[in-house]
């Protein structure tokens, strides 16, 4: 990552309720995000017992910083975990600084499918909707 951030205290490990609401500062993911994250760890065989969606940012992109998405096996040291409805998400501290208060949403449709990033915190975004700053 090209970006980085100095945190002077060391992030507590946080787990919220599969309600939303219960987590104002922390992160959000829809139920459409959460049923199409339980399918595909099902597909890649990732257990939801210690594996987990990894949601980061990274530096890069048309507006200087573009979201990262992947599945891991189980969370780092200083992660932060997320845990909706069964669905863990593993948010590490530089990327926490970004997305904190973010919704994680999943969009099925003619025209478009995927995860959507509805970040309070961007000022700028892209045309394609996955950089911002």
């Amino acid at each position: 990552m090209s970006n980085t951030i100095t945190i002077d205290a060391q992030p507590s490990r946080e787990a919220f309720a599969a309600d939303p609401v219960a987590a104002p500062q922390g992160l959000r993911v829809t139920d459409k995000a959460i049923k199409r994250i339980r399918m595909a760890m099902a597909k890649e065989g990732i257990s939801p017992t210690e594996g987990g969606l990894r949601l980061g940012v990274m530096g890069g992109g048309c507006s200087g910083l573009s979201y990262s998405i992947k599945f891991d096996t189980q969370p780092r040291e200083r992660d932060r975990i997320y845990e909706f409805d069964g669905v863990r998400v593993f948010v590490d501290p530089k990327s926490f600084v970004y997305l904190h208060g973010m919704t994680l949403d999943y969009e099925e449709s003619l025209m478009r499918q995927g995860f959507n990033f509805i970040n309070p915190n961007s000022k700028h975004t892209c045309g394609c909707g996955s950089s911002f700053s």
